[in-house]
């Protein structure tokens, strides 16, 4: 017999499914809950907004990257190295969906409001995106790091949409831009020093 399916998952399915052949803006809530077949009073009871579902997708996402990190011996790489494989389990999880993504980062793209209550979501994901590469994300020193990943993140997400299945130009945008952010925070934690330095000194 088969297991029954959580609704919520129901619902994100029945969304993304939606999305990759409608897109997103037009799309109603009602028409996802006739969809996924839970009824809108219990999407009601779930969700309160698309853009909530959109978050739920992204936290199943978070925690499909978490675990496939924590099976990865990833203790002897590189800061860098490790979020660059961590960044590249994400798109792996999200290779199945990417039409439906395709579809709602073109119609998000043109509606500022909506991808506006989409970035707390999306800066709480990459936090938990660092902290699976072993990279502290707390404090005003995380805060940053999160910031930089969501444009680095932004940037990749982009080619990443019109990339082949090889993702070759995803892996070498990814690549480039982390050193080059690497290379900046080393910049930044070197003129630190410096004005450290010659505050002592006066």
């Amino acid at each position: 017999m088969a297991a029954k399916r959580d609704p919520e998952e129901k619902i994100i399915d029945a969304a993304f499914k939606l999305a990759a052949s409608r897109g997103w803006t037009g799309l109603s809530l009602a028409e996802i809950a006739k969809s996924a077949r839970v009824g809108l009073p219990a999407l009601y009871g779930i969700f309160g907004s698309k853009g909530e579902i959109l978050a739920a997708f992204s936290r199943r996402i978070d925690a499909e990257v978490l675990q496939l990190a924590s099976e990865e011996d990833l203790a002897g790489e590189a800061a860098r190295d490790r979020l660059f494989d961590v960044l590249m389990m994400r798109f792996d999880a999200l290779t199945a969906y990417k039409p439906a993504l395709k579809r709602i980062a073109r119609d998000i793209g043109r509606d500022p409001v909506a991808a506006a209550g989409l970035m707390r979501p999306m800066l709480q994901s990459l936090g938990w995106m660092l902290e699976a590469a072993d990279i502290d994300s707390s404090g005003l020193g995380g805060a940053l790091r999160v910031r930089g990943l969501a444009l680095v993140w932004g940037a990749v997400f982009r080619v990443w949409l019109e990339d082949d299945d090889d993702q070759a130009q995803t892996m070498a945008d990814l690549d480039r831009r982390l050193r080059r952010g690497e290379a900046f925070i080393e910049r930044l934690h070197g003129l630190g020093r410096r004005e450290r330095g010659a505050g002592a000194a006066a």
